[in-house]
């Protein structure tokens, strides 16, 4: 009787066990409807991105971006909470509501610029960083260091969305013709929003794709300015990613170069000619050595102070 007992309870944990596997493999909803499947930080121990991923908190620390957006880490990171009064953080389950200080005043401001838009009562906010910063399980290469944050194109008309809306609703697309042009979703709160987000001191740089960079330069009749910091990049059309400069006395920190001199507008125009003609593809040099795939970062590739933002409760 004893040994069927003993059997019954190995068989309910195998059962259980398959369940709490199960349940822990569900899929990642893109910010496009995209389906991926989740990566389990547990079979990626060896490399940064497992490790970070792995985090489900900030480190006791004070708040400290170390090294470079696309290879650094974040000590002492605030979250932006999943709902305020302007705004909502998306795809809860990632766990990427992170960042900064400065990273989450920044939204939160721009939040409250937002709600001033018509159609707008503030912004959706995917992607900024995870707890301990560092390389992402899945997706971008940069928001490393908690100074960067991607913005959806979605207007926030409703910001009472639960968990479950969260994480299935998708953005929506403001290109055409592969990003030359904007489409019929652009409007002008979109122009605003990002005027106001280049405007900020704190800002480096915008990404968006290269239509709506255009776009603005053809709209924009005052200050020309901030058009600067509003780069054309690939993708983009599902939201804007802002990037910020490096906190004032952040001494790991790492800034990027900053954008050349300029509106940047012939920039973006010679992007979207490139895009209607593209240029015929280089000749390959058939005595060039094949490229190397890029190597996984590890901890040892990151500054020094990672591992430590790693080690802290």
């Amino acid at each position: 009787m004893m040994q069927i007992r003993r059997s019954t309870a190995l068989i309910a944990g195998f059962v259980a066990a398959l369940f709490i596997v199960a349940c822990a493999s569900t899929a990642e909803v893109d910010i496009d409807g995209t389906v991926r499947p989740d990566v389990d930080p547990a079979t990626l121990q060896n490399i940064a991105k497992g490790q970070f991923g792995g985090k489900r908190r900030a480190s006791v620390q004070n708040p400290a971006p170390f090294g470079g957006y696309a290879r650094g880490c974040l000590a002492g990171a605030q979250q932006l909470a999943e709902t305020g009064p302007t705004w909502q953080a998306m795809r809860l389950s990632r766990n990427r509501n992170w960042g900064h200080p400065e990273l989450v005043d920044f939204v939160q401001k721009l939040s409250r610029t937002a709600a001033q838009q018509p159609g707008w009562n503030g912004l959706y906010v995917g992607d900024m960083s995870q707890p301990r910063g560092g390389p992402m399980l899945t997706g971008h290469r940069s928001h490393q260091i908690g100074l960067d944050a991607d913005i959806w194109m979605l207007p926030a008309s409703n910001l009472n969305l639960s968990v479950t809306d969260r994480e299935n609703i998708s953005s929506i697309s403001t290109r055409r013709a592969k990003g030359a042009f904007t489409n019929s979703s652009w409007t002008r709160a979109h122009h605003e929003i990002i005027k106001a987000a280049a405007s900020d001191k704190r800002t480096a740089r915008i990404f968006v794709f290269p239509g709506a960079k255009v776009q603005m330069c053809k709209d924009e009749k005052g200050d020309r300015a901030w058009l600067n910091k509003v780069r054309p990049w690939y993708g983009h059309h599902y939201h804007f990613h802002v990037r910020l400069t490096c906190p004032k006395g952040a001494r790991g920190c790492t800034n990027q170069a900053p954008p050349p001199p300029g509106d940047g507008c012939a920039d973006a125009q010679q992007w979207v000619n490139d895009i209607l003609n593209p240029p015929p593809p280089k000749p390959r040099d058939p005595n060039a050595p094949a490229a190397k795939p890029r190597r996984e970062l590890r901890v040892g590739d990151l500054p020094q102070q990672c591992a430590g933002v790693l080690a802290s409760r």
